[in-house]
């Protein structure tokens, strides 16, 4: 493998991947070294500069395989793009990582775990969350409340994002994802539209954090219209190893190339 520091970019010609860069330390590059291909080392080393990571956190991208989760749902000319540009947030789908990896959060994997405190620790730890969601999000408000006809609901957390120009509503469920789960962000979401939009804002987007879902069900409650703009993450308490992810990405892209006979199970 050839070593980054072996060249830094030409006098007068922008940097490219590869070339010493100013804000990154030998710390950086050692870790960098780490990636087991050219591709994936350029997206750690853009993305480094250009969120400004420190060397610990560019570890901790890399351990968290930020690169496959991101890769697992693009073709070719998509990779090609995360290894020249990084990550660009365009649409709805490059917005969110399925799984989020929230081990900051310091907390037990426990059948006890409530929603409250879920909440709690996502808000206390906020500069890390944003940094696992990525750019672009900035914190509104957590339990928005919504009256409809004197009944009261409440969203755990809004965000508005940035890039996207739109509101981004999060509900957290620390059991497994249900149909009426999918149902109650599909009420906020809606009601985000219709009342809270303002002009030149794009259409709301609601994401569910949970412990675990059935991708079968999120796909016939919510259809392709909705599927563009409701989305369903697992969440990670823990760094899991990296055996564990690759798991977890392969279930998921097998997931994403939809029954292979056409028989769900009802």
């Amino acid at each position: 493998m050839r070593s980054l520091s072996a060249e830094s970019a030409p006098q007068g010609k922008a940097w490219a991947p590869g070339a010493l860069h100013p804000n990154l330390s030998w710390t950086h590059y050692r870790t960098l070294l780490k990636a087991d291909e050219p591709g994936k080392r350029a997206f750690y080393e853009i993305e480094a500069i250009k969120n400004n990571w420190s060397a610990r956190e560019l570890e901790r991208q890399m351990a968290s395989l930020l690169y496959e989760r991101l890769a697992k749902s693009r073709d070719k000319a998509g990779l090609m793009k995360l290894a020249t540009k990084g990550h660009e947030v365009q649409g709805a789908a490059d917005v969110f990582k399925d799984p989020v990896v929230i081990e900051f959060l310091g907390l037990p994997e426990s059948h006890k775990l409530v929603e409250s405190k879920l909440e709690d620790a996502l808000i206390g730890n906020l500069q890390e969350f944003l940094l696992e969601m990525g750019k672009g999000f900035a914190f509104v408000s957590r339990q928005e409340r919504l009256t409809l006809e004197g009944d009261h609901f409440y969203v755990d957390l809004v965000f508005y994002h940035a890039v996207l120009k739109c509101f981004v509503l999060i509900d957290l469920k620390v059991g497994k994802l249900t149909h009426q789960d999918l149902g109650q962000m599909q009420l906020y979401v809606n009601y985000f539209d219709r009342e809270r939009r303002s002009e030149g804002d794009n259409p709301t987007l609601g994401l569910i954090l949970c412990a675990d879902k059935n991708d079968a069900v999120v796909r016939y409650t919510l259809g392709p219209d909705q599927q563009k703009t409701i989305f369903a993450s697992r969440y990670k308490l823990h760094l899991p190893s990296e055996a564990e992810l690759r798991a977890e990405l392969k279930r998921e892209v097998k997931e994403l190339s939809g029954p292979s006979d056409g028989g769900e199970t009802k």
